[in-house]
């Protein structure tokens, strides 16, 4: 062992005076730190985005929920940058995801990524891709799992792709079986019996439950990828936790429905007609909606979430082992959110922060560490992002701009800042950082929701009259909002709204 006086240098000590040994000391640490902490940014750093399917924003532990337990997504969000108002633009269908996930791979609105969200130009011609976009400029692309948006543009978006499924979910049974109208005595399916199908996928004999297949696919890309002498961009698109949410009995026993905490906007029943009473995810469950049900689907919920979090730390785990972590932009976002019981709701077919707000979390070279991005964003703005890291062009077919790659911390009283959505011709949305207005032509209802002090939108101030003047206000955005983004609802349709909400209170339209 050398002493501080005695610095040894190719086998010879020498002896200097104490206060040239504690500089020298000094600056050793100084430059030793300064090599720990200066990790600079590859000129193209790899891309691996971590995709899950009907993730809310509530269902990760980072996100202030104790009950669910999801460490490894805390702890990339630790050495990362999380969005906390981070949503999708709505949906064209049922199916939220399909419209999703086109915005997420044209950058484009949700009336301009193609008919049915399938990523075409009008002419037919397909809009540049995002991971078309990156594979033109030298990186090798990737894609394992869920892929809604047809083949063609499957095929052009990557150069390798396995374990992709073109459809939607993971079926288990027909609406009239056993995997829905849950809990009902004597409905014999549990969510650990492989026998149900859905997440558990039986191959060459042996059973294996759909996130940790897309996990081993993910692991073999990396693996290839740490060879290569180029950049590369993986997308993995879990279908977890989508339903069926099935887990293996050891996450499922890490929850008891008895200490689960209830949604605060818990209700048997939606307090009017969505016009979604019916659809498939709101079969899963019986009306009314019971605190015995929602449990029961919580505890379902968060078992395959945690299941889901075991294999991201798989991935996550061997791009460390592979020594890629420097050089690598790991992106973690949900596809939509899902009410799993709040306002009555089971599914996503809504404009509720539950159903529209999404986890986002961004980590790697160039990212603040440990921080948090109040801004509303959209989670399409991730191909203009990613473009922007690696210092190419973006199309200039892509609409949403780049994220703010920074902490920060915005909407208070006065902030303008707004963000829209819709979901097919029965709900349009505005939202700021103070107010949302939700207006759902199909039930001729508004709904105006104070949203910064209640997240859990349960306090409708729609009939307040001091309010009216903040609706009209809104309402105007909303239009120019659907008029510039080509929706195909005039403009006389939410007029129409908005006249019957004043019959109702009494007060003509202005």
């Amino acid at each position: 062992m050398t002493h501080a006086s005695e610095i040894s240098t190719r086998g010879r000590a020498w002896s200097l005076p104490p206060a040239a040994v504690l500089i020298l000391v000094l600056a050793m640490s100084l430059d030793a730190q300064a090599q720990t902490d200066a990790k600079p940014t590859p000129a193209r750093p790899n891309f691996l985005f971590l995709f899950a399917d009907d993730l809310t924003h509530r269902a990760i532990r980072v996100s202030g929920n104790p009950d669910v337990e999801t460490p490894r997504i805390d702890r990339l969000a630790a050495r990362g940058l999380r969005y906390t108002h981070a949503h999708i633009q709505g949906g064209l269908n049922g199916a939220v995801c399909i419209a999703s996930r086109a915005m997420l791979m044209t950058g484009r609105g949700l009336w301009r990524c193609g008919p049915g969200g399938n990523g075409t130009r009008p002419d037919g011609s397909l809009y540049p891709l995002w991971g078309r976009t990156l594979g033109d400029a030298g990186y090798r692309t990737y894609a394992v799992g869920k892929w809604h948006n047809g083949k063609v543009a499957l095929a052009n978006s990557f150069h390798t792709h396995s374990e992709t499924i073109l459809g939607g979910m993971l079926a288990s049974t027909s609406t009239e079986g056993a995997a829905y109208h849950r809990p009902a005595p004597g409905n014999p399916w549990r969510p650990d019996d492989p026998s149900w199908k859905g997440h558990w996928r039986t191959v060459d004999g042996k059973v294996d439950h759909s996130s940790e297949r897309w996990a081993d696919a993910a692991i073999g890309h990396l693996r290839e990828a740490a060879g290569l002498d180029r950049p590369f961009f993986l997308s993995v698109a879990f279908h977890a936790p989508h339903d069926p949410r099935q887990a293996p009995r050891a996450d499922l026993d890490r929850y008891r429905e008895d200490r689960l905490t209830l949604p605060k906007n818990l209700a048997p029943k939606h307090s009017f007609d969505l016009g979604e009473f019916s659809t498939r995810d709101e079969l899963l469950t019986p009306y009314p909606r019971t605190e015995e049900a929602v449990r029961m689907h919580l505890r379902e919920y968060y078992a395959i979430i945690s299941h889901l979090d075991t294999q991201i730390g798989r991935i996550l785990d061997e791009l460390d082992r592979l020594g890629l972590t420097d050089e690598t932009v790991v992106i973690f976002a949900g596809d939509n959110g899902l009410a799993v019981g709040e306002h009555g709701l089971i599914g996503k077919q809504s404009l509720y922060d539950h159903s529209i707000r999404v986890p986002l979390i961004l980590a790697g070279p160039g990212i603040p560490r440990g921080a948090t991005n109040d801004r509303l964003v959209t989670i399409a703005s991730l191909f203009s992002t990613t473009c922007r890291l690696a210092g190419i062009p973006t199309p200039e077919s892509v609409q949403f701009p780049p994220l703010d790659l920074a902490a920060a911390s915005v909407g208070g009283k006065d902030s303008d800042e707004a963000i829209h959505a819709a979901y097919m011709n029965k709900q349009r949305m505005i939202r700021t950082h103070q107010w949302k207005l939700i207006e759902s032509p199909v039930a001729s209802r508004i709904q105006l929701f104070a949203i910064r002090d209640d997240p859990w939108e349960m306090n409708d101030l729609a009939g307040d009259p001091s309010k009216q003047l903040l609706i009209d206000w809104l309402h105007a955005r909303l239009k120019e909002w659907c008029r510039s983004s080509d929706d195909p609802m005039s403009s006389d349709e939410l007029d129409a709204t908005l006249a019957e909400h004043r019959r109702v209170l009494g007060r003509p339209m202005r």
